[in-house]
């Protein structure tokens, strides 16, 4: 294998989930499935992470097959997710009672799913591609406001939250760096899945952070409060 030459992970666990998952993000989950338990511990032995992709189709908890008139209920009720996903990492474990789990994830490096493979108690293993990591790129002047208005709406959210565990960004902070800002703005707002998926996709953070701003602006989203 050249330097040059992607990185392949196979047989990775996936967990489609109804958010998207960014780099730097953090995912806190309530596992009681079984299909899932398993899965978590064994990762969290291992030190290893998981996939988090985006659903497209079906729900996070699986149901019994319902299908409307001249559907199959394979059909009916089936997953589907979006090929674009984030790597998660277990950052904390704990366990209330049998048969439940409480995790906390940090999203690291993005990845490109290219063939999926469903094991037979609903659990999705994939053939991935990793993909770049964004460059460094620091907030240009012209988008500072993104920052100053990420910094007061941080600060109004801390005074709400009863503790650190319960704010939606975890440090450390990263007020220079682009993609960063960009992915924690990306996570908090009031935009659907389909453009979350389309940002973080996005392999360049300076133009993901513009856009960003042109969101800020159309929604009129007033962080100041």
């Amino acid at each position: 294998m050249t330097d040059s030459a992607p990185l392949l992970l196979e047989r990775l666990p996936l967990f489609p989930l109804q958010t998207v998952l960014f780099p730097g993000g953090w995912l806190p989950l309530r596992i009681f499935e079984v299909r899932y338990l398993d899965m978590v511990q064994r990762c969290h032995k291992a030190g290893a992470p998981f996939g988090v992709v985006c659903l497209t189709r079906g729900q996070e908890v699986m149901a019994a097959p319902r299908a409307k008139p001249g559907e199959s209920a394979l059909h009916a009720d089936s997953e589907a997710f979006f090929p674009v996903g984030v790597l998660a990492h277990i950052e904390t474990l704990a366990q209330p009672h049998p048969g439940l789990l409480h995790i906390a994830c940090r999203g690291s490096q993005r990845f490109q799913v290219k063939h999926t493979h469903k094991l037979k108690h609903g659990l999705w293993l994939a053939d991935v591609e990793m993909l770049p990591a964004d460059l460094p790129a620091q907030v240009t002047d012209d988008l500072s406001g993104t920052v100053s208005n990420l910094q007061r709406l941080l600060h109004t959210l801390s005074t709400q939250a009863s503790n650190d565990q319960q704010m939606p960004v975890q440090k450390p902070y990263q007020w220079q760096d682009a993609g960063w800002v960009a992915n924690r703005w990306c996570e908090l707002l009031p935009v659907d899945n389909e453009l979350k998926q389309r940002l973080m996709s996005l392999d360049n953070p300076l133009i993901r952070l513009e856009l960003v701003n042109d969101l800020l602006e159309k929604l009129r989203v007033d962080t100041a409060r």
